[in-house]
């Protein structure tokens, strides 16, 4: 088995890299390893290189991993002490449902009248459906 690593530096949150999605995420208690931490820096780092261009399909992708493997964990008390782990899951999936719809809205650039999309002419003008042959004898 391959090691895995675990690692957070909070001065490098400016810089869009695993440690910033760590801290966007809340997945920043490395010290317990995999006893505290959701992601490893490599699961992180290939959602990122999955979608270079896109910050936001990346952290999708991980969010949408980390509701699926929490999923099934179960709130649990021993004597006077209770673990919410439904709570954390919750938490995750609220994210993942408004970051899905920021993105699908974002994927859904539909051109508006009178402003031309990156650079182009307008894809509706005054005028566009007057026929100039219409008239002619």
């Amino acid at each position: 088995m391959a090691n895995r690593a675990y690692t957070y530096e909070p001065a490098k949150i400016r810089e869009p890299g695993k440690d910033r999605m760590r801290f966007e995420l809340g997945d920043t208690m490395v010290e317990g390893l995999s006893d505290t931490t959701a992601l490893t820096d490599e699961e992180i780092q290939a959602a990122i290189d999955t979608h270079p261009g896109s910050w936001d399909r990346a952290k999708l992708m991980l969010l949408e991993s980390l509701c699926r493997r929490f999923a099934y964990e179960v709130d649990t008390k021993t004597d006077k002490l209770w673990l919410y782990m439904q709570e954390r899951a919750k938490l995750w999936r609220a994210d993942y449902e408004a970051l899905k719809k920021q993105v699908s809205a974002q994927s859904c650039r539909v051109p508006r009248a009178g402003r031309g999309v990156q650079g182009k002419p307008p894809y509706f003008y005054t005028g566009m459906q007057q026929n100039g042959r219409a008239g002619r004898g």
